[in-house]
């Protein structure tokens, strides 16, 4: 089942509800992403951007993506961040498909006549009239 991980940052009305009332907000949610097939892995409480971070597991994207919709409708977060995640081992088989996939990024080829990147802090030129 796909991993996500889940940032959430509070208004300022949840933070004072949640001081004055407080509660287990993995438990709270956890009924919500059962009923989409889902499990609660670990939450825990953080200091920076996000108030709060926790791994779920759904059945897939679209799950995931209602979940979180949820959550951001429900008008206690301000911000709500779900981030899909890897194993190793899909990350390791990713780099591979990625190796052989045949991208090329911007600027991959030098001119002809120049090092393959800008020496010091030499502009490159921006289009050909220029050199």
């Amino acid at each position: 089942m796909p991993v996500f991980l889940l940032e959430v940052t509070y208004t300022s009305e949840a933070w004072t509800e949640m001081i004055t009332h407080p509660q287990d907000r993995a438990q709270a949610v956890r009924d919500a992403v059962a009923g989409l097939g889902g499990k609660v892995g670990s939450f825990w409480t953080s200091l920076g951007e996000y108030d709060l971070v926790g791994i779920i597991s759904m059945p897939d994207i679209l799950s995931a993506a209602a979940f979180a919709m949820a959550i951001s409708a429900g008008g206690a977060c301000k911000a709500v961040k779900t981030t899909p995640l890897l194993t190793m081992n899909e990350g390791v088989e990713a780099m591979a498909k990625a190796r052989t996939c045949g991208y090329q990024p911007v600027g991959n080829k030098a001119y002809p006549d120049e090092p393959s990147a800008p020496q010091g802090n030499k502009p490159r030129p921006t289009n050909r009239r220029q050199r």
